[in-house]
């Protein structure tokens, strides 16, 4: 597995910046003050020359992910554990690797599925383990039909509405050094990659359902004190579509989803 190393000073600009973006009922952060769970997307950027960038935007297969054969890469989920604070002000490491990619057979046509993992370390140590499931695919088929979508569930003990423009995503991606076209080039993203509308991104889905878990169940979660989450995308989220992140507590945790407006399913997790 190909490893790279990566250094960041953690300032606490990005991380007071989405609480702007986001309006979210949270204080800006200094130094000293614990990242939010989830919020190290903002840090660690990856960087690659304009000429080793794909046509997604994204660096192309084979610079920092395995090529796998397949044009279109999509983000299907990961695991994490929070092993420590990262406190902001202080300098953190990541290192980050990738499997070799897996090839299967789907409904659509030929699938990869690649791994990633990715270790950060601050001033205590290991403080985040994460791995990221990505899935390429082929181009979908003009004219195919869409897949069925499944539906949310409904008995939620607690929810947050939200509805993201383009601007609102714009942000987001200056934010994480995103490039991916599917949640700024809306031609992009809708003659090439098939879809509506721009795409709202997974990692701030993920974002938003675990801010839904420390401010509904403050006793448990309060500060970021979360051990382990999981998460798996189910549908996408497009620009100006309302949304609601949901919870359902369960013993010492919790289910999380998100529901779209239409009531379908787009992501879906727990937390513990």
């Amino acid at each position: 597995m190909k490893e790279t190393l990566r250094q960041d000073p953690m300032a606490p600009w990005p991380a007071a910046a989405l609480i702007d973006a986001l309006a979210l009922d949270r204080p800006s952060p200094g130094p000293g003050d614990p990242l939010p769970p989830f919020w190290h997307w903002l840090y660690f950027p990856e960087s690659v020359p304009v000429g080793q960038t794909g046509r997604d935007g994204h660096p192309a297969p084979g610079v920092l992910l395995p090529e796998t054969g397949l044009p279109r890469r999509m983000w299907a989920g990961g695991a994490l554990d929070f092993l420590a604070p990262l406190p902001l002000g202080a300098p953190a490491t990541r290192r980050s690797m990738a499997e070799t990619p897996v090839q299967k057979t789907g409904r659509s046509g030929p699938l990869a599925f690649v791994t990633a993992h990715h270790e950060i370390a601050g001033p205590a140590g290991v403080a985040v383990r994460e791995r990221q499931d990505l899935v390429y695919r082929e181009d979908p088929a003009p004219g195919g039909p869409p897949t069925p979508p499944r539906e949310a569930p409904t008995a939620e003990t607690a929810r947050q509405a939200w509805r993201l423009g383009s601007a609102d995503l714009f942000r987001y991606s200056a934010l994480t050094y995103n490039a991916h076209r599917i949640h700024y080039d809306r031609d992009y993203a809708r003659g090439v990659e098939g879809y509506p509308d721009i795409v709202v991104h997974g990692p701030l889905l993920a974002t938003l359902m675990l801010e839904l878990a420390t401010t509904a169940l403050p006793a448990r979660f309060a500060a970021g004190f979360i051990g382990h989450f999981s998460f798996r995308a189910v549908s996408p989220v497009f620009a100006d579509e309302r949304f609601e992140t949901c919870l359902a507590a369960e013993g010492d945790g919790a289910r999380l989803w998100v529901r779209a407006a239409d009531g379908r399913l787009a992501m879906e997790g727990t937390v513990a």
